[in-house]
């Protein structure tokens, strides 16, 4: 993080402590105002008083406790995936696994996604192993089945124009290793050549490495990597541009090639590596009924998957999410629509006020969802209550500590505040928990919808949020 950041937190959080507060913290409590610190830090931020919301809620009673233009909707961002991620729990449960068979039919390989959401390369080399223990050869064709999903065919580019960033990843019922691809490269000295290390490396990958050795210091004409998508398929990379040994070596990932050409390039390498031969091509086709089954891999459970998701913002793991809620309702195979009927259902069934809640993706990397924060709120409060809210709790950020707060907020005491971040373009959020030295829970809900969200105008005014309920609830 920046000094200047670094530095702006150390003030907010000192203006919003001690005296500064407690003579208004008895008012705040009784009729929802909000402190004259709390504006005064708007103002500061230069943020209108109309771009922001927020709410703090009891969550033992469901008292409001203060609150700032409540019913306003706004962009979420990933502040969105806390419902994704409790509905999936509630309707789910915390012990729910996604299957990845494998089958067998005439000397052909079938591979059926089952719309796993976190199929690692680690684990990915895990379901090869598994095949190979069963003494399989494969004489025919490998055949990718990814009909669970049913997907629009989508732009990855569409939302900001970089199709090939891991954020960007777009869903699919056998999608490994999010599609990524981490490059290495590095300059030999010795050898005199500049080497380019791709992991995994799919036999169906083409990279061509055009980057010239240069002797010498490091600096711009010697330290300048290029990297370039040349196929419509992004299944041929070009690097060029020079590099001198003097220079750090970079890495970087991307996302490439499509989701079953990414799946058959590095299943036939890990196959290889293994031990296993392959001859044939890749086909793109429902499993047969005829076929013969052999292998079935198990996720993660859904309460590891909630966790990773909320932790780091996954938005490829959210939205796989919201299509198997669909799938598991109304069958195979899974669409957004039915994803988005789902969550609508269950907000009817628990009593949850989603009018005007259009839930797009379940992601957040959306522009057309929005929701006011005392909707948000009043659905945490709920899950804080729920049966499976120890899966819940502990699948969001820990200020100071992990996942996408690690680096924020470090002078709450440990384990206090628990809160969902998310960004997009002119949005920033917070959602979550904060519980007191006494034990005290609250929830809390603040979004902030403007230009100036991108230069981290918002992020003191969540951070005064957190310590105002710390220092006076």
């Amino acid at each position: 993080m920046k000094p200047i950041m670094l530095a702006l937190k150390r003030t907010v959080l000192t203006c919003v402590s001690g005296a500064a507060l407690s003579a208004t913290a008895a008012a705040a409590v009784s009729t929802h105002a909000v402190p004259a610190a709390i504006t005064q830090l708007l103002a500061a931020q230069h943020l209108p008083s109309s771009a922001s919301s927020f709410v703090i809620v009891d969550a033992d009673s469901g008292r409001i406790v203060m609150s700032h233009n409540p019913d306003t909707p706004r962009s979420p961002a990933s502040t969105i995936k806390t419902v994704t991620t409790y509905a999936a729990l509630d309707m789910l449960g915390p012990v729910y696994t996604w299957q990845t068979r494998a089958w067998t039919r005439d000397g052909d390989l079938y591979l059926q996604g089952g719309g796993d959401p976190y199929m690692t390369l680690e684990r990915w080399w895990s379901f090869v192993q598994g095949l190979r223990t069963t003494g399989l050869t494969i004489p025919g064709d490998i055949v990718i089945d990814n009909t669970a999903f049913s997907l629009p065919k989508e732009d990855p580019g569409a939302f900001d124009g970089r199709p090939n960033r891991t954020y960007n990843v777009l869903p699919d019922a056998l999608l490994v290793n999010f599609q990524s691809i981490d490059f290495r490269i590095a300059a030999d000295a010795d050898a005199h050549r500049v080497d380019i290390v791709a992991n995994p490396a799919p036999v169906n990958l083409e990279v061509e490495n055009h980057i010239r050795f240069t002797p010498g210091r490091c600096n711009e004409s010697a330290g300048r990597v290029d990297f370039k998508v040349a196929s419509v398929d992004s299944d041929r990379v070009i690097f060029s541009g020079a590099l001198s040994p003097s220079c750090m070596e970079r890495t970087f990932a991307r996302v490439l090639l499509q989701p079953t050409t990414y799946a058959f390039g590095t299943f036939v390498q890990l196959w290889r590596a293994a031990g296993g031969e392959f001859r044939g091509t890749l086909r793109v086709e429902p499993t047969p009924a005829d076929a013969k089954p052999l292998f079935t891999f198990q996720s993660l459970s859904l309460a590891e998957i909630v966790r990773l998701t909320n932790k780091h913002s996954n938005n490829l793991m959210a939205r796989h999410l919201l299509l198997t809620l669909g799938k598991e309702r109304y069958g195979e195979p899974a669409t957004l629509e039915k994803g988005a009927a789902v969550i609508a259902d269950w907000a009817r069934e628990r009593g949850f006020d989603l009018s005007g809640v259009d839930i797009d993706n379940g992601s957040g990397l959306s522009r057309s969802t929005h929701i006011t924060v005392l909707q948000l709120a009043k659905i945490l409060n709920a899950a804080y209550h729920s049966r499976f809210a120890p899966e819940y709790l502990a699948s969001f950020p820990l200020a100071g500590m992990d996942g996408t707060l690690r680096s924020r907020m470090k002078s709450t005491p440990a384990g206090s505040v628990r809160l969902k971040t998310g960004h997009l373009d002119g949005v920033s959020g917070v959602a979550g928990y904060v519980t007191t030295s006494a034990g005290k829970a609250y929830v809390l809900v603040s979004l902030v919808n403007n230009a100036r969200a991108d230069f981290g105008a918002a992020e003191p005014v969540h951070a005064a949020l957190a310590a105002w309920i710390l220092e006076n609830l």
